[in-house]
């Protein structure tokens, strides 16, 4: 029963990231930064990207519950400030909008065109490491209650995320060739749905638990 339990667990935990990370709608975005550049160099980036957005997680998933102690917010506020950034992202990836909470502006994407070393940004941060996926991990960590297995477990789930992620990168041509901008972005959007009830019911449990 508690290993159904924490299989269910890990499987929502996959979703969620899969979700906010979306590496899918990276593929274009990763084609079009890396247009006109040698296959060894578009592999570098994937690459270091992925290992750099890696650590951004590490260091939060170590950092986060002291960091909101020493700041006095308590997880049930963070759950709902948390749900509403979620929502907010959600939205962006169901009407295809660029803000620059899970996707670079355009003036953003200019600046990243003259950079050679695009892995850190826009790459790993904000496109894989952004507010929405580590404010996602601060609300996942707050429903493990301090198991250190789950714990583990939570962060091998989102190294596998970040490997299909680096896959789908490295595979951005053929995959481009198949389903072009629109089929990114149809995929974007169905996933967005699946986020807006998501960060809809983190606002939910975090108003209960406040109340009750």
């Amino acid at each position: 029963m508690v290993q159904s339990v924490m299989v269910e667990q890990l499987i929502r935990i996959f979703v969620v990231f899969f979700v906010v990370i979306e590496p899918i709608s990276l593929v274009p975005l990763f084609g079009a930064l890396t247009r006109g550049g040698e296959k060894t160099y578009r592999r570098r980036m994937a690459v270091k990207s992925v290992l750099l957005s890696a650590g951004i997680f590490l260091v939060f998933a170590l950092t986060g519950e002291p960091l909101l102690r020493t700041l006095g917010i308590s997880l049930d506020a963070f759950r709902i400030a948390g749900g509403l950034l979620l929502f907010m992202v959600a939205l962006d990836m169901v009407f295809a909008r660029q803000s620059g909470l899970r996707s670079t502006t355009v003036r953003e994407q200019d600046e990243a065109r003259y950079r050679e070393d695009i892995s850190v940004f826009p790459l790993a941060f904000p496109l894989m490491a952004g507010p929405g996926s580590l404010a996602t991990l601060f609300l996942v960590m707050g429903d493990l209650h301090g198991d250190p297995k789950m714990f583990l477990a939570m962060l091998g789930v989102i190294g596998l995320v970040l490997l299909i992620t680096l896959v789908l990168l490295l595979l951005t041509t053929p995959i481009m060739r198949v389903l072009g901008i629109t089929g990114a972005n149809v995929i974007s959007r169905v996933l967005g749905v699946v986020l807006v009830a998501l960060a809809v019911q983190y606002v939910v449990d975090g108003i209960q638990a406040i109340f009750m």
